[in-house]
């Protein structure tokens, strides 16, 4: 299998509990909280390693919070790499209100990262790199990071010829793959931006998608279609890939888990087809756990069978002279 590194440059400890009804300028007695090893490029490889993968989590922390996450990464017994920085790594919070199932989600910025920090990332990456690899950046940038960062990266991927999959959004994202992406795995609004459009309608999102391959230096497109599933376009096919219907307990961690579970398809030498399915598998069964949970395996496993006996076969796109 070939290697897979994770890139996390702003990851967080996700705190999530409980209370029993919401209300304002009242002391609410909540559960005792769950901490998680949190932020894009992290669940990913937290979700390989529950899926039985393996991968090399990078990330920059500091401060106590970042000592947490180190901790608990090591009792995941996940192999990482720390870029040491001053600031402390953010704490999220998610509270669900047990008396309605509905859950309120409160991201926090992350630390100022001064030059020298994001430049020796960079670093890592380059000694790091190897031909054949596949290298995941994904979640948003810290305060005082250039936008085009992860193009910067993706500068460094294609000189080690490394296969570069990216998932984040605003302006990062439209830098990153224009600089050049083997995958990206948008949702509708993301497309949107990277397309220059306020809204894509379902009627138009094939033409779309086949139009920003054909002006971008990216191979696959796999858009996200939350409970719908996802459409995967490449260069001369298209092919939708339907999700079952579940029971949501949490959105949280469903885009990292379904990336997660693309990249180590690639990485066990699968197809694109077999690989989206995964995905959707992967990002569909993070939904069934609560809080800030991903997906567990023997549900990934139930749904991925599902999944491939109702995929619509791959529609191949005509291709002019």
């Amino acid at each position: 299998m070939e290697k897979i590194i994770t890139l996390t440059i702003n990851p967080a400890i996700d705190k999530s509990t409980t209370v029993k009804g919401i209300k304002p300028n009242s002391k609410l007695r909540c559960e005792a909280p769950v901490y998680e090893a949190g932020g894009g490029g992290i669940n990913v490889s937290r979700v390989i390693n529950e899926l039985g993968g393996s991968s090399l989590c990078m990330y920059m922390a500091g401060g106590p919070t970042g000592t947490h996450l180190r901790d608990i990464l090591i009792d995941l017994d996940i192999l990482q790499q720390v870029t040491p920085i001053e600031g402390w790594v953010r704490e999220n919070i998610s509270v669900t209100d047990t008396m309605n199932n509905q859950q309120y989600r409160f991201g926090m910025p992350g630390p100022m990262i001064n030059e020298s920090e994001w430049k020796k990332t960079l670093e890592q990456l380059d000694v790091l790199l190897t031909e054949g690899d596949y290298l995941v950046a994904s979640g948003s940038l810290c305060p005082g990071m250039p936008d085009d960062f992860f193009a910067q990266v993706s500068q460094i991927a294609q000189k080690k010829k490394t296969k570069f999959i990216l998932d984040t959004s605003g302006d990062a994202l439209l830098k990153g793959a224009q600089a050049g992406v083997y995958l990206l795995k948008p949702n509708l609004g993301e497309l949107a931006t990277l397309c220059g459009k306020q809204t894509i309608s379902f009627m138009e999102l094939e033409s779309v998608s086949k139009t920003f391959l054909e002006n971008n230096p990216c191979e696959v497109l796999v858009v996200s279609l939350g409970a719908q599933g996802a459409m995967m376009v490449t260069e001369d096919s298209v092919e939708y890939i339907a999700a079952p219907i579940v029971y949501q307990k949490s959105t949280i961690g469903a885009g990292d888990s379904m990336v997660a579970g693309m990249v180590l398809s690639l990485a066990k030498g699968e197809s694109l087809s077999k690989m989206a399915q995964y995905g959707v598998a992967c990002g569909t069964a993070a939904t069934m756990t609560s809080g800030t949970q991903l997906c567990k395996k023997k549900d990934v496993e139930g749904l991925y069978e599902w999944i491939e006996t109702n995929t619509i076969p791959s529609k191949r796109i005509k291709i002019n002279a």
